[in-house]
Formats: structure tokens, sequence, C-alpha cells
């Protein structure tokens, strides 16, 4: 009778694990999945990388009304966002816990965002490829608990995107128009990118209006639309038009290759649309073929029976397209996060096209791989996050070591690349001005010979004293110059302890014999 009970319990939990995964049940399935995964990611409170720290000190440390002025340290990001960050440490505390909230907020959000927007745009078949993409693909966790507006301007972009689908309605009560036009003007302040959305799909839908001649619609959308532009406008006049004259934030989106030489380089469109599926979007190299085959059989399939949906989803990348010709927008990994969404849905279309359309067993076979391919490898690595969360520059470890060790008397120099990361935790673990050296700044991406010498004599001043902890932080980028640092110091001086954890560690020094 026991034995009977334990089976039919277990033929009633495979019932109840396999209903999860029936039609009307699997894009809840999947929501649930993308919520709890970013989740983990977030709770598991890594350090604050250099980027996100260089971002942190100036909200941390300006009040509101200061964080209307420019950023320190070349740092730009929308009013909204940053309101929201300052309320957020004013309420919950200077952590990261805090600092990391919106962005968290926004990329759970977006999931159902994304998936509204997939129910409008896609073949019924189709939207839990979409949502499986969108719920797994890595850079799409990783920002939602990034302290940066990434995740926000995804979410925004969505939002965006259905804000002019709702406008471009035959009928719009008047209520609804000025609610609209208040929702989208708001929006273009919390994100720099959504004027591209907001420019392209409605652009887009007063064309069509225009072509079909309904006047009345169309002057109704332009009304809407206006408001829109004179946001935009007062936005740029006030806050955005300082980026564009920074002649070194300029160089720096160039030098990664955010611009176009001239409007005839194709070959930097091609390079460009084809390192944007493996970075943001985040297939692998090995998938992004794929990938790319599914996309364009997706806007081949929209093309044949919904032009215009294929051109919504299509216009803020071309809008966007322009400003990097036009070297106003760097068309460059994280800042085109916010064009994903649009490409999942369109990468979507075609992987179930091509499933729909194979009609003999080995074309059945390979649409199936197809699928396999696509979402294998991103279902894997958001699955293994539950077990392993990513893990960038976990300098917090490293500095509660030098602090539980140190020595009256004991010098810490922080290495130049990790300066801001440290500055952000010094006081949290008891470090006060003057009891640190950092580092000599602006290195530059690579360490020449003329640069290595003025780093070398700023190692020399360290000579003499007999314990010196040297500090490295956000180095993954630059191994071989922690490896000449560290030769240096092992030539004038004795190793005499270490402590590592991921991205970053601490060496302990005798410098006083040699």
């Amino acid at each position: 009778m026991k034995d009977k009970l334990n089976r039919l319990t277990q033929t009633q939990l495979s019932q109840s694990v396999l209903s999860l995964f029936s039609p009307q049940k699997l894009p809840s399935t999947i929501l649930a999945f993308g919520i709890l995964v970013r989740l983990v990611q977030y709770l598991a409170n890594r350090s604050l990388w250099g980027d996100e720290a260089v971002l942190a000190l100036n909200i941390v440390n300006r009040s509101f009304a200061g964080l209307l002025q420019p950023l320190d340290y070349e740092q730009g990001a929308p009013i909204g966002f940053l309101m929201v960050e300052k309320l957020a440490v004013q309420l919950l505390g200077d952590n990261e816990y805090a600092l990391r909230l919106f962005p968290l907020l926004s990329g759970i959000v977006s999931l159902f965002l994304f998936w509204d927007l997939a129910k409008r745009c896609l073949q019924p078949a189709a939207v839990p490829i979409a949502l499986a993409l969108f719920a797994s693909l890595h850079p799409l966790i990783y920002f939602s608990s990034e302290v940066k507006q990434y995740s926000s301007d995804v979410a925004i972009a969505l939002l965006s995107c259905l804000l002019v689908m709702r406008a471009s309605r035959q009928k719009l009560p008047a209520r609804q128009a000025v609610a609209l036009a208040i929702a989208g003007a708001t929006a273009i302040w919390f994100s720099h990118p959504a004027i591209f959305v907001l420019a392209g799909a409605g652009g887009l839908s007063l064309l069509l209006c225009f072509r079909e001649k309904d006047f009345a619609r169309l002057g109704k959308l332009s009304a809407i639309y206006l408001t829109w532009a004179a946001s935009f406008g007062t936005f740029y006049f006030l806050f955005v038009r300082q980026f564009n004259e920074s002649a070194s934030l300029f160089q720096s989106w160039k030098n990664k290759g955010g611009f176009p030489a001239s409007f005839l380089d194709i070959n930097w469109l091609f390079e460009s649309l084809l390192e944007f599926f493996n970075n943001p979007l985040g297939f692998s190299e090995i998938v992004v073929g794929v990938a790319l085959i599914a996309f364009l059989t997706g806007c081949a399939a929209l093309y044949a029976g919904r032009k215009s949906t294929l051109l919504l989803l299509l216009s803020p990348l071309a809008v966007t397209l322009f400003a990097a010709y036009s070297h106003k927008y760097p068309f460059s990994r994280r800042l085109v996060l916010f064009l994903t969404p649009f490409a999942i849905l369109l990468v979507a279309e075609g992987a179930s096209y091509l499933r729909s359309k194979t009609r003999s067993s080995s074309a059945a076979i390979a649409g199936i791989l197809l699928l396999v391919f696509l979402l294998a490898e991103p279902l894997a690595s958001a699955s293994y996050l539950f077990v392993q969360p990513s893990w960038k520059s976990e300098i917090k470890p490293v500095m509660g070591y030098v602090q539980e060790h140190r020595q009256s008397g004991d010098v810490l120099y922080i290495y130049q690349r990790g300066a801001y990361q440290f500055k952000y935790y010094a006081k949290k673990y008891g470090f006060q001005e003057g009891e640190y050296i950092l580092g000599v700044d602006d290195l530059g991406q690579n360490l020449s010979a003329q640069e290595w010498e003025r780093y070398k004599s700023d190692l020399d001043r360290l000579r003499g004293n007999k314990r010196v902890w040297v500090l490295f932080s956000h180095v993954w980028h630059f191994p071989e110059e922690r490896k000449i640092i560290q030769l240096y110091l092992d030539s004038i001086g004795k190793r005499t302890d270490s402590f590592k954890r991921t991205g970053a560690f601490v060496y302990l020094y005798d410098l006083s014999q040699k």
C-alpha cells in the first residue's frame, strides 16, 4: 500500500511538472524562470566593479540638485535614472542592493512588456521562443543587476514601442492621447535612446497614416509626437548636449568602433551588425550564424505577410544607425542593449517560420536542431547562474582581508584601475583618506614604455617600507600589465602574503631590503 501511494505521488508530481510546459502555462513558466534568475544574480550581491563604482560615487556623494550638473569621471546617465537611484539610496541606504534595485525592477518589468509586445507582433508559435530567449540571454540578465541605466533602457524601449502602437490605434479618446503624450515625454528623461524608438516607430506610424490619407488620426498623432519632440528638445538642450561636446568621450567611443569613418563606410555597418548578435545580444560566436539566419528569415517572413510589423521592429535600429553615422550616438555593445528585444522578436519569428515550413522528416529535424542551437546555450547558461552567479571584481573580501591583517605603519597601494572601486568601499572597510595611496592615473588602454617608466617611478616611492600591501582590481582586461607590475615588485622586494578572489587580489611585500 505504501509503495502504491509513493508511485501515485510521483505520478502526480510528474504530471504537475509537465503541466508547467503545456502551451497554456509555458509563458508563465518562462516568465517565472526569468524573474528567478534575475533575483539570484541580484541577491548574490557581487562587488561593484569599476564602471558601476564611478557612477555610484556620483550618486552617493551628490545631492539631488548636484546630479543635475555634469557628472564626475566623464560619466553620463539620464536625469530620471539618477533621481530614482538617489531616492533608493536615501530610503534604503548606501549599499549595492539599493543601487541595483531600479535596474532589477526594470529587468523584471521588461519581461512582461516584452511578452506583451511579442503577442502583438509575432505568430503564436513564435511567442514562447522569443520569451525564452529574452528571459535567458546573459546580457539581459546581467544588466538587471548592474548600477547602470542599460536595464531601464530596455524597459523604456519596450514601453516606448507599445506607446506608439497604442497611439496608432484607429480610435483614440482624447484622455488617452494626453496620457500617451505625457508618458512618452517622461520616458525621454529616463532613457537617452528612448527617442530612437519613439522617433522610429512614431515616424513610421505618421507615414502610414499619410499613405492611408487618414488625416484625422494624423492630426492626433502629430499632437502627441510634437509633445515628445518638445520634451526631447528641452532634455537635449539642458543635459545631453554636453556629451556631444566632450572630445575625450567622443574619442573613446570612436576608438571602440562606435562610429563609422564616413557615410560610405559599409564595412563598419556589416561588422557592427554582426558584432551586435554576439555583444550585446548575447549569442556565442558558434551560434551567431544560426541566429543571423533566423533573424533574416524572420525579416523575410514578416515582409511577405506583415510589412508594417517588420518596419516597426526595424525602425529603432534604423534610427540608431543613422545617429551613429551622424556621430551623435555610438553603436557599441551595452549602449545598444535597448535594441535587443526587437532583434529577438525577429529571430524568434524566423525560427518559428523555418520550423513550421519543414514538411519532410529531414527538414523537420533541421528545424528542431535550429531551435536547439538557439535556445540550449542561453537556457543552460542562465540555469547555471542558480549554481554560480556571475562575479567580476570581488574587491570587498580582498579589502576585508587587508583590514583584518594590516598592522600599524602598513602602507596600502591601490592599482589605479581599481581606484574607483576602492574609493567607493574605503570608508565601509575603515580606510580613511591619507591611509592609502592611489596609483598613478591615466595610463590608457595599454601600458606603453613611457607610461611604464612613470608607473615604475610611482612604485619606487614604496621602497624602504617593511609592509606594503599592493591591491589589484579591475585587471581582467590587462593581465600583462599586472604581470609586469608584479615582476617588478618581486625584483625590488619579497612577497610575504597574498589573498585572491575573482578579479581582485592583494599582495603583501617587504620592500625594506632591496
